[in-house]
């Protein structure tokens, strides 16, 4: 059996200009390898039918840029060369004819011009675009290239640097279109106030910002080492969330960065929200004045987890002389975790002082000095973050967050998937912050539209194949 694969070219109204032939496909007996179209085939066939139909398209293009658009003559010709252009079926080698400009432009009367290299100042196309960063935000670039040969005819030009220099040309034009930076984003009563029946606040939007550690890449004043990605998620009523990520040693609008991800959740200037965060500088700093309407209230895990170490440090002593101060910590040690559960700070703080005189002393041991210096730090982190520390328990009864833990799926999701656990790459914080941008745009399923947005002939991806008549 053998079929052919033919091109037709018709007008505008219906008249047949050109017929090509595309591909030819033999078959003989019937398998399973034979039946259909294989990989290769398809390659072939798409490659053949895409170099038709951009060969049409540009003949047609120039041909309808010949004439002058103010006089009607034709514009005299400088020749042409190649542009190339890479789209996901292969890369086309466009010829693009040179033109003077017509005398009855004064103002380019001795200047030339290229109609198609005016036309595509940029040389990939946005599907390939897109598909690329899309993918090496999820895998690897290596992986991503190997992908993106294995399925698409994309020939064997593309390279790993390609891929990353477009991911970094996507992420930096999102960059730029978000607004300056400002010290708040408190919007005042008047502002809001534009209706005549303001109604009713939406429920609470929950935000919660942790920090990962990235693997740094060596530079001139450092041999190695790690810097650190702020990762954030909203929640909304219907439990549905948005994410946020950037490195903040780079990132120039940190605070506008969280307000735009909250106004992209639906949130709005007279909505409640609630900042979960560990009580670290960085990350309260960037919560402050977004909201009037904000509360913040530190992660119960971080404080279970200081007092699970304290803990643990305290068992250390019981097989020592010190056993029975070892157990009266114990004692203590609940006791402080119960203040702080119903949010009693002024108690909790005076058990941390009863530790803190409890275990000093003159002459003691390694293992006790150990106790006392973590029961120290805790005192101190307990005092810089009393103001967020609300009735946990009071929350926990009424069904309301009390920890970050939604936050820790998104710091798996956005940075240890990809950047940490079983890769071994160093990260400039720069490519690290760019990204992630793109990540975000990914996992919260933007990155389409965005697309969409810079480039409108590009389909959406629900968009269905229009049927011949």
């Amino acid at each position: 059996m053998k079929v052919k694969i033919q091109v037709v070219i018709e007008n505008e109204d219906g008249c047949v200009q050109d017929v090509e032939e595309v591909a030819c496909l033999k078959r003989g007996s019937l398998t399973a390898a034979e039946l259909g179209l294989n990989l290769a085939e398809a390659k072939e066939i798409l490659r053949n039918l895409q170099q038709s139909l951009t060969t049409h398209q540009i003949r047609e293009y120039t041909a309808a840029r010949l004439a002058c658009p103010n006089c009607g003559l034709k514009r005299p010709q400088k020749g042409s060369h190649a542009i190339v252009f890479r789209t996901p079926f292969g890369k086309l080698s466009l010829n693009s004819v040179r033109l003077h400009q017509c005398h009855c432009q004064s103002s380019a009367a001795t200047g030339t011009f290229s109609p198609l290299a005016e036309l595509l100042p940029e040389r990939t196309a946005p599907e390939l675009l897109y598909l690329e960063t899309k993918w090496c935000s999820l895998l690897s670039f290596g992986v991503t290239l190997d992908l993106l040969k294995e399925v698409l005819p994309i020939g064997e030009d593309l390279n790993m640097t390609t891929i990353r220099n477009n991911l970094h040309q996507v992420a930096e034009r999102m960059e730029s279109e978000m607004g300056e930076e400002r010290a708040q984003f408190v919007e005042s009563a008047v502002e809001r106030t534009d209706a005549p029946v303001i109604p009713p606040p939406k429920p609470p939007l929950a935000v919660g910002l942790d920090g990962a550690y990235v693997h740094a890449a060596p530079r001139a004043d450092r041999k190695e080492g790690w810097f650190e990605v702020i990762v954030g998620k909203s929640i909304n009523a219907a439990d549905e969330g948005r994410y946020v990520a950037s490195v903040h040693t780079y990132d120039q609008k940190p605070k506008r960065r969280l307000y735009e991800a909250m106004k992209a959740h639906g949130w709005e200037a007279d909505q409640a929200v609630s900042f979960f965060s560990d009580g670290e500088d960085t990350l309260h700093r960037l919560q402050m004045f977004l909201s009037e309407q904000a509360e913040y209230i530190l992660d119960w895990f971080h404080i279970t987890m200081r007092l699970t170490v304290i803990s643990q440090m305290r068992k250390g002593m019981a097989g020592t002389e010190e056993a029975a101060l070892a157990a009266a910590t114990g004692k203590d040690l609940e006791s402080l975790k119960w203040h702080l559960w119903n949010g009693n700070i002024d108690p909790a703080l005076r058990v941390v002082e009863g530790l803190k005189t409890m275990l000093a002393g003159e002459g003691i041991s390694g293992e006790r000095q150990k106790l006392l210096r973590a029961v120290r730090e805790f005192g101190n982190y307990i005092a810089a973050n009393q103001a967020c520390i609300p009735d946990y328990g009071d929350r926990y009864r009424n069904h309301e967050r009390i920890s970050t833990a939604f936050t820790e799926s998104a710091v798996n999701q956005l940075v240890s998937r990809r950047m940490v656990k079983l890769q071994q790459m160093q990260w400039t914080e720069r490519g690290a912050h760019l990204l992630l941008q793109v990540r975000v745009q990914v996992m919260n399923g933007d990155l389409r539209q965005t697309f969409c947005r810079w480039y409108p002939g590009m389909k959406a991806a629900t968009d269905p194949l229009p049927l011949p008549a």
